[in-house]
């Protein structure tokens, strides 16, 4: 059944949600103000026609946009975009007790995603549709960069070999890096195999175990040549890479010293052993053996001592944090275990990385509880049209 509804503001997704009731009901591909026609299964609404269009919509520019899963703002003009791309640092900030303001946006979408993960199975390949679990075939996706324009065929071709599975590539300098994830108990991966030389492969890896290798991907991050380990994080865009180490590396100054924890393979790293010996530590043994091997053969660094350690469960202590400065980039479930070593040392100046908004605000609320100033906050948008946002702050300890 349809129903009329006004949208009053946008929920953290990007939903428009309106109240239908006395019910919130969220909307996607709504906007504040618009008056719709929608249908309704519980708090979930299915936008059927726009009657009043908002001055802040668009036309989105990729023909899957609705259907697919993936994007979630391409219908969403410019000044409201990074409107609403501000407020999801700000929000989780304020719920915490900090009134901090980004004092700016970076559009870091650069020349398009460097990698991408595919569902396959035996007929298609591509993302979820919205809000399903159904698989919506796809062609192209226009937000990757040029060198993955081949993704959706290399994805199809291994599905229909295999069945159900899940294809993650990674455009690097030596070519693309396909890494293939299957449940599927008792298959091998070895009938993959061809498909390295047919699509000109760099590597391809099934289930964390490489078939096939032509050329060890390798992405360049300063001075060194890092040789990516299998199914290694690296950040989504080139570009959100380089923005992010330039924010790190003018943060930490003229430090001497400096501590990267969750280094992962060295984006931080290798740039700031430009100026400053680093320490250099991730749960990711992999990731600090790459470090470690880039380091060795980079020209015109410092010393940088790389460890594998679980800073979840042996953060370095008060007693070990003995640094000009610490630099933190910890995945989604933040570094609250690691901020709390911070808080109760004598460390004067942290920078933190951050794709999480509110495990951030969580740790951020601990820094300054510990008398540390928030400063420099900047939104970096690597993951554009998705609800997805990277922080950058600097915090420096003030004087008791």
């Amino acid at each position: 059944m349809t129903s009329t509804a006004k949208i009053e503001y946008l929920g953290h997704k990007g939903e428009g949600v309106a109240h239908i009731d006395g019910e919130r009901v969220f909307v996607p591909f709504a906007l504040p103000g618009e008056d719709i026609n929608l249908t309704r299964e519980g708090e979930r609404g299915t936008l059927v026609e726009v009657l009043t269009p908002s001055a802040d919509r668009q036309a989105p520019f990729c023909p899957h946009y609705g259907a697919c899963g993936g994007c979630q703002l391409q219908h969403m003009a410019p000044e409201a975009y990074r409107a609403f791309k501000t407020s999801l640092v700000e929000t989780p900030l304020l719920q915490a007790g900090i009134d901090a303001k980004v004092e700016k946006f970076v559009d870091a979408g650069g020349a398009g995603r460097r990698r991408a993960t595919l569902h396959a199975r035996k007929d298609a390949a591509g993302y979820m549709r919205l809000r399903s679990h159904d698989l919506l075939d796809l062609d192209t996706c226009p937000i990757l960069v040029p060198a993955l324009k081949p993704a959706s065929d290399i994805a199809r071709a291994i599905g229909a070999m295999i069945g159900p599975c899940d294809v993650s590539l990674t455009a690097t300098n030596t070519g693309l890096d396909v890494s293939v994830k299957s449940s599927v108990k008792g298959l091998k991966g070895d009938r993959l195999i061809a498909l390295g030389n047919r699509f000109r492969l760099a590597r391809l890896a099934f289930n964390g175990e490489m078939l096939f290798l032509a050329q060890m991907p390798r992405v360049t991050m300063g001075r060194g040549d890092v040789e990516l380990p299998v199914s290694s994080f690296l950040q989504a865009t080139s570009e959100a890479e380089q923005v992010l180490a330039d924010y790190v590396t003018s943060a930490v100054g003229k430090a001497k010293s400096v501590a990267d924890l969750f280094c992962g393979v060295g984006p931080f790293a290798l740039r700031l052993a430009e100026k400053s010996t680093v320490f250099a530590a991730d749960s990711d043994k992999p990731a600090v053996m790459a470090l470690d091997k880039a380091v060795r053969y980079a020209k015109g660094v410092k010393a940088v001592t790389a460890k594998t350690r679980d800073l979840f469960r042996e953060p370095l202590t008060r007693f070990e944090l003995n640094y000009d400065a610490v630099v933190l980039d910890p995945p989604r479930a933040g570094a609250e275990a690691q901020v709390k070593e911070i808080a109760a040392s004598k460390l004067k100046h942290v920078v933190m990385i951050a794709c999480d908004a509110k495990s951030f605000a969580r740790d951020a609320a601990l820094l300054v509880k510990a008398g540390f100033a928030l400063s420099d906050l900047v939104a970096v948008d690597q993951f554009t049209w998705s609800t997805h946002i990277e922080i950058a702050a600097t915090f420096r300890r003030q004087n008791p």
